[in-house]
């Protein structure tokens, strides 16, 4: 997406940063000074009062703090973006988030901005992005999909906590990870997470060929572990069932620049369902632990198969599951009876820890290190051993393409 004129790689960062806002200043200078291998130059100005005067030369990424509600400081901008001509990568810091002022900063090429409050991690992790672009070779991503058999089965926790343990499974401890919210009547991932979530389906459902990578970046969350979150504000009172080629589209381009994907789908079956489970490496039915939950899981299960030849095979995950002494309810053993082969594991019941990660906005680990449920997670993302592994599908059935739609 950028001209290509990268200059030679500099033995120090130069972070250049522009703000009129005290607070915000005092706030990089004590994030960016600790370390001797940046170079921060700071200029306390507006980009209207500063105007020509503003040196990016040698710089590695600029910050411009910018009040987008000002006619003049976006004309400043506009003339700023094309002096510099896409070198060095810019990012915008904003008061609000509003969809006509990413429309107009993503025309004028800026590498990401963000909103106000910006805290530290976010802003460093954000300036080494763009600073340090990964290699634009094409990539398939290995995707989970979960799905829910009955409402309030624990989809969402299960699908934010993988998510988190793909993001640390990398050789060195980091792999790019997606998560994507398909609920977009009552999704919870950003929620869950206390990330404002910034997909904007109304901007791409016109057009969903201008969805491109630097147009994905912009409505990408980021939480403070690195995870990449893609999730559209609810809209409790809608009930818009898209055009498949939105959802593909946006699948399509999220799964050919991060090494994961993590989807929490709907429980309401729309035209684009067939096409995102059909695209899965790992397709994950979520029961709770009743005999309805589990009846409901084989009827998905069984429907899944009709529909699809191809594509994964779905495997049921019990949540919440309990087992007590001198109990007279489902055993582990029964919910292998009824699911036979269809069933892939019991996640325990630890209701309190969740309650409290959830209402905290941070993973499971983060609460208590070791839990039981991470623990059950892990087993279930290890790689299968290979007597056990199933055949590798073809390529053209893995991928989610927008002839998977029609």
């Amino acid at each position: 997406m950028r001209l290509n004129r990268t200059p030679a790689a500099p033995t120090k960062t130069c972070v250049v940063v522009l703000t009129a806002d005290a607070g915000f200043e005092q706030m990089v200078r004590t994030t960016f000074s600790a370390s001797p291998q940046i170079d921060l130059r700071i200029i306390s100005a507006t980009v209207a009062g500063a105007g020509e005067k503003i040196d990016v030369n040698g710089a590695t990424v600029v910050v411009i703090d910018l009040d987008a509600r000002r006619d003049d400081e976006m004309a400043a901008m506009q003339r700023l973006m094309a002096r510099t001509g896409g070198w060095p990568p810019v990012v915008v810091i904003t008061q609000t988030f509003d969809a006509e002022v990413a429309r107009t900063l993503l025309q004028m090429r800026v590498a990401d901005f963000l909103v106000k409050p910006v805290s530290a991690v976010e802003l460093v992790r954000t300036c080494a992005r763009v600073a340090h672009p990964v290699a634009s070779e094409t990539t398939e991503a290995e995707i989970y999909t979960f799905l829910a058999a009955v409402g309030g089965a624990g989809v969402t926790t299960l699908a934010i906590q993988t998510a988190l343990l793909l993001l640390s499974s990398g050789p060195r401890g980091r792999s790019s990870t997606c998560l994507v919210d398909l609920n977009f009547q009552h999704g919870a991932c950003a929620d869950y997470l206390d990330l404002e979530p910034r997909l904007d389906i109304s901007e791409i459902e016109p057009s969903p060929d201008r969805l491109d990578r630097q147009l994905l970046e912009v409505m990408t969350s980021y939480h403070a572990s690195g995870l990449a979150v893609i999730a559209a504000p609810n809209r409790p009172a809608e009930m818009r069932s898209f055009d498949p080629d939105v959802v593909t589209r946006l699948l399509d381009l999220v799964s050919t620049h991060f090494d994961y994907v993590v989807i929490d789908m709907p429980r309401t079956w729309f035209s684009w369902t067939d096409s995102v489970l059909l695209g899965s490496n790992r397709l994950f039915i979520v029961s709770e632990m009743t005999v309805p939950g589990i009846k409901h899981a084989k009827q998905i299960v069984e429907a899944i198969r009709e529909r699809m030849t191809e594509g994964p095979s779905p495997q049921v995950i019990v949540n919440r599951f309990e087992q007590r002494l001198f109990s007279t309810g489902l055993t582990k053993k029964d919910i292998e009876n009824a699911l036979s082969k269809d069933f892939v594991a019991v996640v325990p019941n630890f209701y309190r820890l969740v309650r409290e990660a959830i209402d905290r906005g941070v993973p499971l680990e983060e609460v208590k290190r070791g839990n039981k449920i991470t623990r059950e997670l892990k087993k279930l993302i290890a790689p299968a051993p290979a007597k056990d592994a199933a055949p590798k599908p073809q390529p053209e059935a893995k991928k989610l393409s927008l002839s998977l739609a029609r």
